[in-house]
Formats: C-alpha cells, structure tokens, sequence
C-alpha cells in the first residue's frame, strides 16, 4: 500500500502545541495537525473514546490503526494508568511502514515523555512487542486490510479503536465501507471508535457498519471529529454520542457522502478513489458545493434576523 521508507529520511517538524510530528512525502501529508501533535492525540482520540472510564473495569483493549510514531498509543496508555494504576492493558498497533515508529525514537520524539512510556514505544518501535505485568502490546506490520481480517478471527474486541490513517483521498484504502465493518467487527458491544476525519464518506461508511455516530469538539480548527458506537436497547443505557447538527445530517445526503468500496479489501488507491468519482458522476444526490451555499445563506439570514 505504501512505500517502506527508511528512518533518517523522517524530521521531527514541530507543531503549535511544542510536540513534534513528520511530513509524509509520500502522502503529502503530516502525520498530525499542526495545531498539535500531541493535542490532537488527547483530544481527537484517547479522551472521547472514554479509556479513562474503561479504565474502571480493571482492563481496557485498544486498537491503535495506523500506530505511526506511536502518540495514541502513548496518551491512552498515561490516561488509563492514571485513572486505574492497576488496570491491565492489551493493545494491538497496525502499521504498514516500521521505519516510523523506529524514527520516533531514534529522533527522541518523546524525550520529555516518563521512561515507562519510552521504554514501552521503544519496544513496540524494534520489537513489535512490549510486555509489563499490567501492560501486553504488540505491533503487527503490514497492509492493515489483512491484520483487521487475521485479528477478527482471533476474536480480538477493543473497548476502543482510534481510526487514525492519512486522510481519505490520500489513503481510501482504510476508509472504505468494507475496511470499516471488518474494524466494527473487533469492535466491543460497548466500545467506541474514535476518528480525526469528519468527512461525510467516512461518516457513510461508519453507518453503513451499524454504527452510530456523533461529533467530537473541534480542535485548532473548525472541522469536528467522528465518534462512533454500536445502538442499544431502550432498556441499556445508551453510550453518550453528541448528536450531529442539522447542517452535518444534510452533509450525508450529498454526493461527498458517498462511501469508498473496496469489496475485495485489496484494490489499489487509485482504483478506489475512481470508482467512487464514478459513482458520484452517476449520482443524483445534491452537489457539495449546493449544500455550502445554502447553509452559507441560512446563517447569514438567520444572523440578519437577529
């Protein structure tokens, strides 16, 4: 799916908040907001996915997709043994390129980090594997399309998932519909998946796996994140999801909800990203920019009411 590429071609770039991230040549991207890497983590990932309140069970399973340098990872870990010092914790990491995780620490990404956490990273980064008496992580590498599949049939179910790669039009291949029922399926009855992404296709392919889904607080900029759980019965409490506004409702019945397909879970970028384009060209649903210009017109006529 991506390239192998080697640990000195990544630099520590540093973000708004004094944390530090990489840029991706390949993708064009960063691997976090400038805003902040470490923000982003705490507040896009690890907080609304609620470990600190798993954390009560006395054992929380996480599934970090797309590990990277390692921060969700990190910043759940710290959250969790805060709440609980004494919770048990097993984490499985699914990363494509192990040359990330190993840059992070030989560009001491997290210096000011406690030992622990570094020792732990450090493990996962050259080991793949990392083992405490309250702490059991592995990392499997390879194309996260056939870890998901080989860790359903282990019957491996997270309390939290943090759905955490390149965005959509850079990395279709881990926001299709089909990846993202195979990730519902590790998914715990009361688990939560956790996403940066507010996109509507993500959001469509979210739904499209039974899932309900909500919005999480902006974050340095103005663009939500995605939170997303299983429905309960009446008779169960219900997971707290902020409810979508009316405009993010609208949002999903346009052309740019329309989902990414990759029904074999193997198709190249490029395939996935053409055959969405093809749907949406057949498509009868209402244009994104429609939907901008009308809801652009309400709030400035609801503001000139006021």
């Amino acid at each position: 799916m991506n390239k192998i590429s080697d640990p000195d071609n990544f630099t520590p770039q540093p973000t708004q908040d004094g944390s530090f991230t990489f840029f991706s040549e390949e993708f064009d991207e960063a691997f976090h907001s400038h805003f902040g890497a470490r923000q982003e983590t705490y507040l896009k990932f690890v907080l609304p996915s609620q470990v600190q309140k798993a954390a009560g069970n006395g054992r929380v399973r996480i599934l970090d997709v797309c590990y990277g340098l390692g921060y969700n990872t990190a910043a759940a870990l710290q959250v969790i043994w805060e709440a609980n010092p004494i919770c048990y914790v097993e984490i499985i990491g699914l990363e494509i390129n192990p040359a990330v995780p190993k840059a992070a620490i030989n560009q001491r990404i997290f210096y000011d980090w406690d030992y622990e956490f570094r020792q732990i990273l450090s493990e996962l980064a050259f080991k793949h594997q990392s083992y405490t008496e309250r702490l059991k992580a592995k990392l499997l590498i390879g194309d996260a399309r056939e870890s998901i599949q080989i860790l359903h049939q282990s019957g491996f179910q997270a309390d939290a998932i943090f759905l955490d790669p390149f965005s959509p039009p850079q990395c279709p291949q881990l926001w299709t519909v089909e990846f993202i029922q195979k990730l519902a399926l590790c998914l715990h009855q009361n688990g939560l998946i956790a996403t940066y992404s507010c996109a509507a296709a993500t959001r469509t392919a979210l739904l499209a796996a039974g899932l309900v889904i909500g919005s999480t607080t902006p974050i340095g900029r103005n663009t939500p994140g995605t939170i997303a759980a299983y429905p309960r019965d009446e008779e169960e409490e219900m997971i707290p999801i902020p409810p979508l506004s009316e405009e993010e409702k609208e949002h999903l019945q346009t052309r740019a909800a329309i989902p990414y397909r990759d029904p074999q879970l193997r198709d190249a970028a490029e395939v996935i990203i053409m055959r969405r384009q093809q749907e949406q060209k057949a498509s009868v649903l209402e244009s994104t920019s429609q939907w901008k210009k009308r809801w652009v017109w309400k709030t400035e006529n609801k503001s000139r009411n006021n």
